[in-house]
């Protein structure tokens, strides 16, 4: 559980040397990004400028974090390596595979029940080789590396999109798939495009109603869910430094909803304190001597324009509480602005469910801020519209909250208190009456409000918001609630306006915590035997994919034309599918069956070429897959946009689906497309998609010739006798091709060729 000091202090040598090298070798000053890129080159004598958004780069992070819903399959992968424990420091983290129903008592009891068998897969495979493991009910990932692990100038990978979440603490992390993070915990470099570089400068300071979460909610309805792709976004400004920590990690979290790479902040006296509050005064001894290096430089910040790629700035002390969505993060509402834009559009005015936690805003600054309006609700007489529930970040967080009465304040309202862990905002929430899909208002403090992530209900209008404003609208019961302006009815019918929220950064007595929920691996774990049973419906040992024939592609059948946004979401389902997520076979029963088909309209119903008859898109797949069929999906803008789910590139892989051909793909869905052997490809003209007709076979021109930089040729032939031949691009370099030709990544690795 403890951090590694000599493997950080390690880090900071190398930094204090190479940062002075690499600005003589860009021939300029350094930003924040560009400082920890180059120290963690993974060949540390390279002398070369690289270009953003184009040269591929080999890395090496310094560690490796796991979610238990993708840590399933990425510990499955690693097995295959052949390597007796991992090379850089790991943990595994149980959040996804508890249901939000009754409380954290039942609800964790419940799923040590129902998911034993997966968790003593997961901890019996991080004890055998060296992997630290948190238990069910310890906390959420990115809370617990924030208290645990994170560190100013480190680079980490982790299995979840949020990994981001640990920018709060100055590191660049980023969120991968599975084989990525078994090639770092094999011993391998780690790839990356290197990033384009956005700058947002923030002046001012945060006041009243405003929060670090209105930041990002400013920033995403700027820069949209895929205006951050491919590139890193630096924090700086005055207005950043006034800011706390786990604000920081906020506004970061949030950077995977607009497609970033990753998000950060420079190392400053915020995180100075959240490292000391957390038992980490060696990380700021150490960080202290190399502080320089942990932030832009001076030049950079002084003249952004001429560093960053994209500049944006935003005044702190005029920016205003924002509710974004429903159905995306990027649909961006001041609150003064609610009322009319919710008429406009018909949205339900009524809040049936205010819910607070999630990796996004789960800390004790959350709780304390949300909890200061709860107090005065209590105080004032006013009873609660809408439902409400709390998901602590971590059991050290939650101990902390309850023995400083803040749980008591929530809980005098009614609240729900859930298990630390993710619930709600993962579709892990058991909602009582959501098999109805009749349509309703929420509000949140998650990330994602994506339709039927939280209850599976389609009718649900999610909106993201800040804690205290979740708290605010959960107590009105009105989405057109305006605290800053408007009065709420108490018990007396006298008018009642909320102050604005209050709350401390860090607690006054310190954290405590009695069972943190950690388990230190084996120090030999030779002898330990990881058993999956041949006959479970959770867990199965995976089969190498088989390699390239050296052949063109022919023959293929269009298994999907998937019309807008084709999240991962939609391409691998949560919710209840997580109970799957360690058997391939079983869930790629629900591949694509979120998807609309461009030809009808409709989600989960595509035709079967064979009999003429319309299935579902898994049921279609095997079909083909049976009758040895290749085929392939078709996609638009975006595509894989949402979770690191690498299930979404595995299903299709594994169903038969040969290559991916879209618009534009979201970054990480197309580097486990790559990762699992399979052709990411995009439309060298986007108007070539609605040239693809519902039954059209298509062929691979030149396949045999794939190479760097060279398009690749398809030929669509209809049903009519008419054809249309289509260019596609790809991004693949020399060593993707590779995993391409020999089946997956993995399969390289295994061969010991990686």
């Amino acid at each position: 559980m403890a951090f590694d000091i000599e493997m950080i202090k390690k880090v900071y040598a190398t930094m204090a040397e190479r940062v002075d090298k690499a600005r003589i070798i860009v021939g300029r000053p350094l930003t924040l990004s560009e400082k920890i890129l180059y120290s963690h080159l993974w060949d540390g004598n390279s002398t070369q400028a690289f270009t953003r958004g184009k040269d591929y780069v080999d890395f090496a992070p310094d560690r490796v974090a796991c979610q238990d819903a993708t840590a399933q399959m990425a510990l499955l992968q690693f097995m295959h390596a052949g390597k007796k424990t991992v090379a850089v420091p790991t943990t595994v983290h149980c959040d996804h595979l508890i249901l939000a129903k009754d409380g954290a008592k039942s609800d964790l009891a419940l799923a040590n029940s129902q998911s034993k068998e997966v968790f003593d897969f997961l901890s019996s495979v991080s004890n055998k080789y060296g992997i630290g493991f948190w238990k069910p009910g310890s906390g959420i990932i990115h809370q617990i590396v924030l208290e645990n692990y994170a560190f100013p100038g480190g680079m980490m990978i982790g299995t979840d999109s949020h990994t981001v979440n640990a920018g709060g603490l100055g590191m660049l992390a980023i969120g991968v798939g599975g084989a990525d993070a078994v090639d770092v915990m094999s011993g391998m470099s780690w790839e990356l495009k290197f990033p384009k570089l956005i700058g947002v400068k923030l002046t001012g300071k945060l006041n009243g109603w405003t929060s670090p979460k209105d930041v990002i909610l400013k920033v995403a309805e700027i820069l949209t869910v895929k205006g951050g792709t491919g590139a890193i976004v630096e924090y700086f400004g005055e207005g950043a430094i006034n800011m706390s920590c786990t604000g920081k990690g906020t506004i970061c979290n949030m950077g995977a909803e607009i497609g970033a790479t990753t998000s950060t902040f420079g190392y400053d006296d915020s995180m100075r304190r959240y490292l000391a509050a957390t038992g980490r005064q060696d990380v700021v001894d150490a960080a202290d001597k190399v502080a320089k290096h942990l932030t832009g430089d001076d030049e950079v910040y002084a003249n952004p324009n001429q560093y960053f790629d994209q500049l944006i700035e935003i005044n702190l002390t005029d920016l205003e509480p924002h509710i974004n969505g429903p159905f995306t993060p990027d649909r961006g509402t001041p609150v003064s602005k609610m009322k009319d834009e919710a008429i406009r559009n018909g949205w339900p005015l009524k809040i049936e469910w205010g819910l607070i936690g999630s990796c996004t805003n789960s800390s004790y600054e959350d709780m304390a801020r949300a909890a200061s309006i709860v107090e005065q609700a209590v105080a004032h007489g006013i009873t609660p519209k809408a439902e409400f529930g709390i998901n602590p970040g971590s059991e050290q967080i939650r101990y902390t909250i309850e023995r400083d009465g803040i749980i008591a304040t929530f809980e005098k309202m009614g609240t729900k208190v859930f298990t630390n862990a993710c619930g709600p905002c993962i579709g892990q929430w058991d909602r009582a009456g959501a098999e109805k899909e009749e349509k309703n208002t929420i509000v949140h403090s998650f990330n994602r409000n994506f339709s039927k992530r939280a209850d599976g209900n389609p009718n649900t209008h999610a909106f993201v918001t800040s804690p205290e404003m979740v708290a605010a609208l959960a107590i009105s019961g009105d989405l057109t609630f305006n605290p800053i302006t408007d009065t709420l009815l108490n018990d007396k019918g006298e008018a009642v306006k909320l102050n604005p929220p209050h709350g401390d950064e860090l607690p006054k007595r310190g954290f405590d915590v009695e069972d943190a929920g950690f388990q230190a691996p084996a120090k030999d774990g030779s002898g330990i035997i990881v058993a999956v049973s041949e006959t479970s419906d959770r867990l199965q040992l995976l089969a190498p994919f088989d390699a390239w024939d050296g052949k063109n592609i022919t023959g293929a059948k269009l298994l999907i034309k998937a019309f807008g946004k084709c999240t991962t979401d939609h391409i691998s389902m949560a919710g209840p599918w997580l109970r799957f997520r360690g058997h391939l076979d079983n869930i790629s029963n629900n591949m694509l069956i979120g998807a609309v088909n461009a030809f009808n309209q409709l989600a989960n119903k595509v035709k079967n070429q064979l009999t003429g008859q319309y299935d579902t898109v898994p049921a279609v797949a095997r079909a083909y897959k049976a009758a040895n069929v290749p085929t392939i999906v078709v996609g638009d803008q975006n595509y894989g946009e949402g979770s690191s789910r690498e299930h979404a590139a595995m299903e299709p892989r594994f169903l038969g689906v040969k290559a991916v051909l879209v618009k534009s793909f979201a970054r990480i869905h197309e580097t486990n497309l790559k990762k699992q052997g399979m052709l990411a490809l995009t439309f060298t003209n986007e108007a070539d998609y609605d040239k693809i007709k519902e039954n059209d076979t298509i062929n691979f021109l030149d396949l045999i010739d794939f190479a760097p930089n060279k398009p690749l040729t398809l030929e669509f032939l209809h049903d009519d006798g008419s054809k249309d031949i289509i260019l596609a691009n790809h991004t693949y370099n020399e060593s993707q091709i590779g995993w391409f030709v020999a089946g997956s990544a993995l399969n390289l690795i295994a061969a010991g060729k990686a």
